[in-house]
């Protein structure tokens, strides 16, 4: 995917510009450098940092959503309206893509099928974001899906992701959510 290769050269660029701040911060304690020299890296530095791509972070409504080596690029569900819309009337949801919905607090959550035509799983995850329960979703079946446990986000993928990616209970994810204005 096109988007998760981004990703990872963002976070790669990230890692060397900060691992640049911290060789000149060391190098300017370590060494008597002056106070112009000492200013001048820390310009460097800070220049470095603002020319970052502005692909190192999603765009506005959205969220990468990552296990390990994995990313999901994911729409964000954060009002009830869009929650309650959630994926309905989609006819696919393409590999590495889904619906982060975000909850204000934590407890069983319950989703359904309703008008949504594409089979899908679920990620149920806890405000660590770690998850706690994996569900599969059946097109347009109206009953309830409910959390083994208590959940914060719901993360809808098309079915057999997770375990093709061997995301199961328990995984780790890290969440980072775009900017609004961007």
């Amino acid at each position: 995917m096109h988007a998760r290769e981004d990703f990872h050269k963002a976070q790669l660029h990230r890692f060397s510009v900060v691992l640049a701040v911290w060789m000149t911060t060391f190098a300017a304690g370590a060494c008597s450098l002056s106070d112009d020299a000492s200013a001048s890296i820390a310009d460097r530095a800070s220049v470095a940092v603002a020319a970052r791509p502005s692909s190192a972070l999603p765009p506005a409504g959205h969220a990468w959503v990552i296990f390990d080596a994995d990313t999901v690029v994911a729409e964000v569900a954060s009002t009830s309206d869009e929650r309650a819309e959630g994926l309905m009337y989609r006819e696919t949801v393409p590999d590495g893509t889904g619906m982060l919905f975000v909850f204000p607090d934590s407890q069983v959550r319950s989703f359904w099928m309703a008008n949504t035509y594409v089979a899908l799983d679920i990620a149920y995850l806890n405000p660590s974001f770690r998850v706690v329960d994996i569900v599969a979703m059946e097109p347009l079946i109206t009953e309830s899906y409910a959390s083994a446990a208590p959940a914060m986000y719901g993360l809808e993928v098309r079915q057999g992701w997770y375990a093709e990616q061997d995301v199961g209970v328990g995984a780790q994810a890290e969440i980072v959510f775009g900017v609004l204005g961007r």
